[in-house]
């Protein structure tokens, strides 16, 4: 069994990836998305969004990790991938699962689930242009409006020559609305031969299990779950439970990340983000929410709150 950590754009970035993965149990990550679109791109775009290219291609734990390009151009995404891959990234991800209107607009994402063809060519195209050695997957949704092409995508993803497929298992139209539907998972992993991941509406180990089962997948991909509940991989393998004061050492590196990552602007907003989500799974989330919605600055963070954002008292 492998746990994959999800990308997520304008949430789990390299900040959240290093977070998460020291809490344990993750064994793969997936980076957000590096839109392609029509040019090469220098090397910094992907530096940007991928930091750990610069070290293995590892997080500060040693978790693996794979960068994922979006876009419908298969030949400015087979260039961009090759230059992606002079970093010698852990694999090369392809997204045809992002729900979002202006990148569907744009002709990126879930619309292409479409195109059956056209997700062949971009894979094939992508993976012809990539050392062997590098492997390439896809992230796909069961489709956009509806389920009927979520086999015929699967096939083509898989004819291309990618190594495994993530499914989020719900459509475009969809969303992220409960339920999702984890027995097209297993539907889809009849027609092929190749690993299938199954992702999507995992909060609790409960949830993980039960996907599993019904899925019929041995790995699974975490997203907003594990976010909401960064022990919730090292739960789902080992039975040990993330407590709120082993969180503490977390948030330590979570604002040093955000310091260092983040526009000044932003850096409160990140902490609020994150501690909206985790209020899911810690009542004491929600209430140090609550403390510091209305602050605006870092400053006024690190003032009021030193122990949890610098790890010790000013």
């Amino acid at each position: 069994m492998r746990i994959l950590l999800a990308p997520m754009e304008g949430l789990l970035d390299c900040v959240l990836r290093d977070v998460i993965t020291r809490a344990g149990g993750i064994d793969l990550c997936v980076t957000e998305f590096i839109r392609v679109s029509g040019t090469l791109l220098p090397n910094r775009t992907f530096e940007r969004i991928a930091p750990e290219i610069l070290t293995d291609s590892k997080t500060a734990t040693g978790v693996p990790v794979r960068v994922q390009l979006l876009g419908s151009d298969a030949v400015c995404l087979a260039e961009n991938a090759a230059r992606l891959a002079t970093f010698n990234p852990h694999g090369i991800d392809l997204n045809f699962g992002c729900p979002a209107k202006t990148v569907n607009r744009h002709r990126g994402g879930a619309v292409l689930l479409k195109e059956p063809e056209l997700i062949y060519q971009i894979v094939k195209a992508v993976r012809d242009a990539v050392p062997t050695h590098i492997p390439v997957t896809a992230k796909m949704r069961l489709g956009y409006e509806d389920t009927s092409p979520a086999i015929a995508c699967a096939q083509a993803i898989e004819a291309a020559g990618a190594a495994e497929v993530v499914v989020h298992a719900r459509t475009k139209t969809d969303g992220y609305k409960p339920p999702a539907y984890w027995e097209w998972i297993a539907l889809i992993k009849e027609n092929v031969k190749f690993n299938v991941v199954a992702n999507g509406e995992i909060w609790t180990v409960e949830e993980f299990n039960r996907c599993r089962e019904i899925s019929n997948c041995d790995d699974i991909m975490l997203g907003r779950g594990i976010v909401s509940n960064p022990g919730l991989a090292l739960e789902a393998k080992t039975g040990q439970k993330l407590s709120w004061e082993e969180m503490a050492p977390l948030f330590v590196v979570f604002w040093q990340q955000v310091m260092i990552h983040c526009y000044p602007k932003y850096q409160a907003g990140r902490l609020k983000q994150w501690l909206n989500y985790l209020r899911r799974h810690y009542p004491e989330a929600g209430e140090l929410f609550q403390q510091i919605r209305t602050i605006n600055t870092a400053e006024e963070i690190e003032a009021g709150f030193p122990t949890l954002v610098l790890g010790h008292e000013k």
